[in-house]
């Protein structure tokens, strides 16, 4: 499995982010790496709106308009990983990479 294909399967659920780690584990590449790293990060904090969202009216809120903009730049880094270009998704993006350099 090439390095594109890895950070494309990386966005295709959590499942598919984990074959992307285990593939990726021996011959580490860096495309691969880098959206596995973005990829976690958008999981994440996807989970932790969810965590938010049990709260009535304003958890809902954040949740809802949370997740259709951590929806979005899943979107993007999909996109960005199909077309082979290492871009950070907006806010975050950065920190992903700092925070999870050892995938």
């Amino acid at each position: 499995m090439d390095a594109k294909l890895k950070a494309i399967v990386s966005h295709i659920t959590i499942i598919g982010w984990i074959i992307a780690v285990i593939v990726n584990s021996g011959k580490k590449e860096e495309l691969a790496s880098y959206y596995i790293r973005q990829t976690l990060g958008l999981y994440l904090t996807w989970f932790a709106l969810s965590i938010i969202g049990v709260i009535p009216i304003l958890g809902w809120v954040i949740c809802g308009v949370g997740s259709l903009i951590v929806f979005i730049f899943w979107l993007m880094s999909l996109i960005w990983s199909i077309n082979g270009e290492m871009k950070s998704v907006p806010w975050f993006g950065n920190s992903f990479q700092a925070w999870f350099k050892t995938l």
